[in-house]
């Protein structure tokens, strides 16, 4: 999702939802070489207005591909998700307010409460994660033995 904001920081609000629909045909596209195409397409429809939107994809290009070594459900579950960035965010926030820290274990102790903290207001289920799981326990079922 950052690469999509990142993308669109400099897009006019009038082509805002036109690159948007593109953006989606490449992170959204059933394969890696699908992908490909709709970036180059991309590319070339957007190219001399903002050349900034595609180069971004281009240049983690190797990145983004491992992305699409995974079926769509989990994918789906991935890029809709955004936990990990709540969690570092609040993580940053506590750690922010106090520069200095006695010792490395004040560090931890600051950390595990803000977490537990955060954790009380985590109330919504991430959108699709049963069929991601479900998808999980299929191609990785070794890993899982505690889910179950």
């Amino acid at each position: 999702m950052h690469l999509v904001r990142n993308s669109l920081k400099f897009v006019s609000w009038k082509d805002y939802k036109a690159v948007t629909a593109d953006l989606k045909q490449v992170y959204q596209a059933p394969t890696e070489a699908q992908a490909r195409e709709n970036l180059t397409a991309l590319s070339q429809k957007w190219q001399a207005k903002y050349p900034l939107v595609a180069k971004g994809w281009e240049d983690n290009w190797a990145n983004i591909a491992t992305f699409f070594d995974y079926p769509a459900d989990i994918r789906k579950a991935i890029y809709t998700t955004n936990a990990v960035e709540s969690l570092n965010s609040v993580i940053r926030r506590v750690i922010k307010k106090r520069n200095v820290f006695p010792t490395d274990d004040s560090v931890f102790k600051v950390i595990w409460l803000a977490i537990k903290d955060a954790s009380k207001k985590w109330t919504m289920p991430i959108q699709n994660w049963k069929l991601a799981m479900n998808r999980f326990m299929i191609d990785f079922d070794d890993r899982l033995d505690d889910h179950r």
